[in-house]
């Protein structure tokens, strides 16, 4: 994977940056991502954001040797701070558990502007970016489920609109567990995904019957059942 060629999520991601759009990488490693978006005329500008030293110097030597110094500026900082207010048209934050992506947005969330698209792929517990964005009316507008590499990844794409309005036809919350738009399509990754946690989830159940159920082991218990019955009812 380069600036040229993305690997096969981070092109999902890049499909849904709006055309001529400033967009703003959050995490941005190596910068690929928008070095890519420039490149190929799909931002007109970029920013890459990466706290970690390590990789703010990769990104910053991705940028000078693809020659983009012009129009990708690479900054040190964490989260939405290395933005100011509505700089950004497009925001990408990817290749995180979504709870860190959830916890990026609530902490920068005062840097958002409203006006955004937001195109967020976390690699697990894509649910609490669904929560976050129904808390503060960002309105799914697509999402994507593709398995790479042996791994099963999920794009959620979101702006400022009606929260409730994609969970319609499937209720909120199995559409937050789920995903409303995967849900409602089904494809292939989709059900061998959720086939595999309800092997997951039964076989903590079975290991949990063979011990003491205590308080906190009943509750745990009647939770993954819960979530099963949610599965088993919506997705398969």
């Amino acid at each position: 994977m380069n600036e040229m060629k993305l690997s096969q999520r981070l092109q999902k991601v890049a499909d849904y940056i709006p055309e001529q759009s400033v967009l703003a990488d959050i995490g941005s490693d190596h910068a690929y991502l928008p070095c890519y978006a420039v490149k190929n005329g799909i931002a007109r500008a970029a920013i890459a954001g990466e706290v970690v030293e390590g990789p703010y110097l990769s990104a910053v030597q991705q940028v000078q040797k693809s020659e983009l110094e012009s129009f990708v500026s690479v900054r040190k900082g964490d989260g939405l701070q290395v933005l100011e207010k509505g700089e950004a048209g497009c925001i990408t934050i990817a290749g995180m558990g979504g709870a860190l992506i959830a916890k990026i947005l609530e902490q920068g969330k005062d840097r958002l502007s409203g006006k955004e698209r937001l195109v967020l792929q976390p690699n697990i517990h894509a649910m609490h970016i669904r929560k976050w964005l129904l808390q503060y009316e960002w309105e799914l507008k697509d999402e994507e489920i593709l398995e790479e590499d042996g791994k099963i990844y999920e794009i959620l794409v979101a702006e400022k609109g009606n929260p409730t309005e994609p969970y319609q036809h499937i209720g909120l919350e199995a559409g937050m567990l789920l995903g409303p738009f995967l849900a409602k399509e089904k494809n292939e990754v989709f059900l061998k995904k959720w086939t595999h946690e309800l092997k997951h989830w039964s076989s903590i159940i079975e290991k949990l019957n063979e011990g003491t159920l205590n308080e906190d082991n009943l509750a745990k218990k009647q939770e993954l059942e819960h979530r099963i019955s949610i599965v088993r009812e919506s997705a398969l």
